[in-house]
């Protein structure tokens, strides 16, 4: 394994402990922890449990972002509770490093979601992927390593139901927002399985990526720190409220609403050009 001293235990004003990568200086789950925020902002926005309770084929979950592993392991422990007859879910984690994660195992005694999952994050290192049982809840779950722009891009990966994405911030990863980036994640959807995509942002830029990127776009709910979060999907039937045309307004005023075209970060009014692409977007005209 990598070394780890990129990364810190920090505990929150909560009393919950997380990972604290020193080299983007930020705080992996800031807010209220790494469980209760990978619960509110993608389980339960995303409305897993039901989902693959719903779902008879295998449910397939995209990890955009597997860090420490907190939002994995917290879906695969609420997707198994009182699961009424057998199920199977396949994971695709994605990320650069391991070495969050290799942090976090050493450290599994003061992060308490890990409790139980050493045996199966030890193979998943190892091997890039681990199989599974909890509960009723059969997990095949694997890890690609890699700049996330380019896999995306060039592999081919079978269609997700969903998406936890869990990059740092567009400050910190510009090229995790483009709109290529995002264009290219919906070309990897299938128009006959609905997939919704939960993300910690609010950011105007941000969903105007989303939204020319070809998805529906709307308001998540608030956890931790933030107020109002983004649910994204391929069909507007999975959001619950959408952006309607008075947030197309306040974009149009916004100082920092262009989405970003190239991997730099840069703040800017909308281009005549993403306005009229904006006004022409299907959620827009329902």
């Amino acid at each position: 394994m990598s070394a780890t001293t990129g990364y810190k235990i920090v505990q929150l004003k909560n009393g919950a402990r997380s990972v604290h990568s020193i080299a983007h200086a930020e705080t992996f789950h800031p807010g209220i922890g790494p469980a209760a925020e990978a619960e509110a902002l993608y389980v339960r926005q995303l409305r897993l449990p039901e989902r693959v309770r719903e779902t008879s084929e295998e449910f397939v979950i995209w990890d955009v972002g597997l860090g420490a592993a907190a939002n994995v392991l917290t879906a695969v422990k609420l997707i198994s509770e009182n699961l009424p007859q057998p199920k199977s879910i396949r994971i695709v984690s994605f990320d650069e490093t391991s070495e969050a994660l290799e942090f976090a195992l050493k450290h599994s005694n003061e992060l308490n979601y890990l409790a139980g999952f050493e045996n199966q994050i030890t193979e998943l290192l190892q091997n890039n992927s681990a199989e599974f049982q909890n509960g009723k809840l059969s997990v095949n779950w694997e890890f690609l390593r890699g700049d996330f722009p380019t896999l995306i891009s060039n592999l081919k990966l079978i269609p997700s139901h969903a998406i936890l994405f869990d990059p740092h911030s567009p400050q910190k990863n510009p090229a995790m927002w483009t709109v290529s980036l995002f264009e290219n994640l919906f070309h990897r959807l299938s128009p006959k399985r609905p997939c919704a995509l939960a993300n910690f942002t609010r950011s105007t830029l941000a969903r105007t990526a989303m939204l020319l990127g070809g998805f529906f776009v709307g308001v998540g709910h608030a956890t931790g720190f933030k107020e109002e979060t983004t649910v994204a999907a391929n069909t507007l039937d999975l959001i619950a409220e959408p952006l309607n045309t008075r947030w197309l307004e306040r974009a149009m005023r916004s100082d920092s609403a262009e989405p970003l075209h190239e991997p730099m970060y840069s703040r800017a009014k909308l281009t005549p050009e993403t306005i009229q692409k904006l006004r022409a977007h299907l959620q827009f005209q329902i």
